[in-house]
């Protein structure tokens, strides 16, 4: 390279980083380009392209510069560093971390490289815990905490198909519960009946009944239980599943005397789960929180139901 052009591109690179300290990295590339046809094999040209480009978000080309830079000048932390940059900002997490590792290889003594380190690292945790509560939210199931009553089930009804259609009553409404709750952070206060599909007059009687206004006063409470007693009698339905809102009760109820004491979910949002049939009776409270700016439901709590029953006995006991 002769010594005019040498100036030309050294000229062409100081106008590069003047535009660039300005904040104007479109010129700052297309200068720094220029420079690169003068000097090809230039890795600091490459690296400069490759910091105005990730300014840009034309993040592919910014990697290509990053991996230039060390093609051409492997033991400069330099490039290893533009490529950390580059894949942050990609959030591919794992692969900025090993970068930044090189980097460090290459410049132990960089305070830049070790607080990009330490905050990727808390970034990737970050990132897969995000993963993992998603995953819990899009890969409900019930059936796994309900396995001792699904034996209970089995020893009273003995009869595999009718235990079995009972079970997958409970877990689908429960599931679809929580499904619900995580699109919206709501339930609607509802209870939803198995008919038997051999005695119940469908045109009368709906497999799902609304008890929103149930919880306003001990009054209207009664009432709708004795209601929702007869229509299970009349319905000749099988199993029952009550799903409502912990915001819409004072619970413990305060008609039922329990005190705040015996309730040790006070301070969390979440719906209660009750399960009736004529021989046995369940209480579940499914907590929910927010992590990650998601709504989440945690696992369901059994309840003690001659204590907490939201609703009393739905069925004749047998």
């Amino acid at each position: 390279m002769g010594e005019s052009e040498a100036k030309m591109e050294q000229s062409l690179k100081d106008q590069g980083n003047e535009f660039f300290k300005s904040g104007n990295y479109l010129k700052a590339a297309a200068l720094y380009t220029q420079a690169i046809k003068q000097d090809p094999n230039n890795a600091t040209l490459y690296s400069n392209r490759a910091a105005a480009f990730l300014h840009l978000v034309k993040l592919n080309k910014a990697l290509a510069d990053a991996e230039t830079t060390i093609t051409l000048k492997p033991d400069w932390e330099k490039g290893y560093f533009r490529k950390g940059c580059v894949l942050e900002a990609m959030e591919r997490y794992d692969d900025a971390l090993s970068a930044f590792d090189m980097a460090l290889k290459y410049n132990p003594q960089s305070s830049e490289v070790s607080r990009k380190i330490k905050r990727l690292s808390q970034l990737e945790k970050e990132k897969k815990r995000a993963q993992e509560v998603e995953s819990m939210r899009s890969n409900v199931d019930m059936a796994k905490h309900l396995d001792a009553l699904k034996s209970e089930l089995s020893g009273k009804y003995g009869a595999e198909e009718i235990s079995g259609e009972i079970f997958s009553f409970l877990v689908e409404t429960m599931e679809m519960a929580v499904k619900s709750w995580h699109e919206s952070s709501k339930v609607d206060a509802r209870v939803y009946f198995l008919l038997d599909k051999d005695k119940t007059d469908t045109e009368k009687y709906a497999p799902v009944v609304n008890i929103d206004k149930a919880f306003e006063s001990p009054h209207t409470h009664s009432s709708c239980f004795s209601f929702l007693r007869q229509y299970a009698e009349d319905s000749f339905s099988r199993a029952a599943c009550l799903v409502t809102p912990k915001s819409i009760i004072s619970y413990p109820q305060v008609w039922k005397g329990q005190g705040s004491r015996k309730w040790k979910h006070g301070q969390t949002d979440g719906f209660f789960v009750q399960f009736e049939t004529p021989s046995i009776r369940k209480l579940w409270f499914l907590p929910s929180s927010t992590e990650k700016g998601q709504t989440l439901c945690r696992d369901p709590v059994a309840l003690d139901i001659s204590v907490h029953e939201v609703l009393p006995r739905l069925f004749k006991e047998v």
